[in-house]
């Protein structure tokens, strides 16, 4: 059972929040990217001070950043009219 437990499910709680975003992202809500902002700060957490696994870390450091961008332009295009409607 350790096992499970080895990093005080806070690998299990970023996977959880990954998932989740992919279903919100799916379904067309952006609120999936905060999610995955979420998921990418505890993964960096973990690779950081858990894990010591740099790979981990700088991959999530660059999925949160677009993520970011992801929730920014989301919000941006939101805002603009839709160029495609004629």
């Amino acid at each position: 059972m350790d096992v499970y437990l080895k990093y005080y499910g806070l690998d299990w709680l970023a996977m959880a929040a990954s998932l989740f975003a992919v279903y919100l992202i799916g379904n067309k809500n952006r609120i999936g990217f905060i999610s995955y902002i979420l998921a990418n700060a505890l993964w960096i957490y973990l690779g950081v001070f858990k894990m010591q696994s740099f790979g981990i870390s700088v991959g999530n450091v660059f999925f949160l950043m677009m993520n970011l961008r992801g929730f920014l332009k989301w919000k941006k295009d939101k805002n603009n009219t839709n160029k495609n409607d004629d």
